[in-house]
């Protein structure tokens, strides 16, 4: 679609770009102090960032051009890190661990280290994805003592990828939640909520819209349906991760290396 039309809205506190349809209906906005962008029309994603990249400044791009530091550069996170953090606290003594296992008692550590394991599979499969012009950051710290598990960057776009690992489950999801086993969990909500966090933290950074979509990738389950009304939030088993390798948007390779380049950089996360 071409003729969207862009314009500055300044008020109450508020900086915003609107971008509207030539007949002057509105199909987004961007808030230019968080970096939060609302789509009305989904499918018009494409054509509403072209329209707006022209009114981002470049000299809006602090982070993508200083130098990091080795404290400050994500880049070397290994899949599970904040996992394996939480499994060293809670690691029992031996003699609690052989008790617990006498007895036949599920420690507070094993949910852990199942978790753990579940990062580190997703984790290799989403490295596989490196020679086809995909860049992949772990363990992406926010403020609350929470973490992404994992941000893909590439030529299909950028994914917030979250891990569930259900050994042998039977998983249905549904618009906003997951039931598994009787129990419901909200993990279609939670990731929707950590891929806005992460957009909003990247479109400040490179100072234009990085829309961040949500993923969620369910490993070792024995059976995955999901409703066909669920659009926004990709849903998949660790295998099916090597398909984002024939995902295409048109992203330019200095356009996903400006991204990584933000991504890695631990300030962006601080005001996520």
């Amino acid at each position: 679609m071409s003729g969207l039309q862009v314009s500055v809205w300044k008020r109450y506190g508020h900086d915003r770009l609107y971008v509207n349809q030539p007949d002057g209906t509105k199909i987004a906005w961007l808030d230019r102090r968080t970096g939060s962008l609302e789509l009305l029309v989904e499918e018009q994603r494409d054509a509403v960032l072209d329209a707006l990249a022209p009114y981002l400044a470049a000299s809006s791009l602090p982070v993508a051009h200083k130098a990091l530091c080795s404290d400050d550069d994500l880049a070397g996170n290994r899949p599970g890190d904040a996992l394996q953090t939480k499994v060293d606290e809670l690691a029992p003594g031996f003699w609690r661990w052989a008790l617990a296992r006498l007895s036949g008692r599920r420690l507070e550590v094993d949910s852990w280290r199942t978790g753990l394991a579940g990062e580190r599979r997703v984790g290799v499969e989403l490295e596989r994805l490196v020679r086809r012009g995909w860049r992949v950051l772990h363990s992406i710290p926010l403020p609350g003592d929470v973490d992404i598990d994992h941000v893909l960057i590439g030529p299909g776009g950028v994914f917030c990828v979250n891990t569930k690992c259900h050994r042998g489950a039977r998983v249905w999801v549904g618009d906003d939640s997951v039931r598994i086993g009787g129990q419901s969990y909200p993990y279609v909500r939670k990731s929707r909520a950590e891929a806005r966090r992460a957009s909003s933290a990247l479109t400040r950074a490179c100072g234009f819209p990085v829309d961040v979509q949500p993923v969620l990738a369910f490993v070792a389950v024995a059976e995955l349906q999901v409703v066909p009304s669920l659009r926004d939030v990709r849903v998949l088993q660790e295998r099916d991760i090597a398909t984002f390798k024939h995902l295409k948007t048109g992203w330019r390779p200095d356009a996903v290396d400006l991204v990584y380049a933000a991504a890695r950089d631990r300030r962006t996360w601080v005001r996520s």
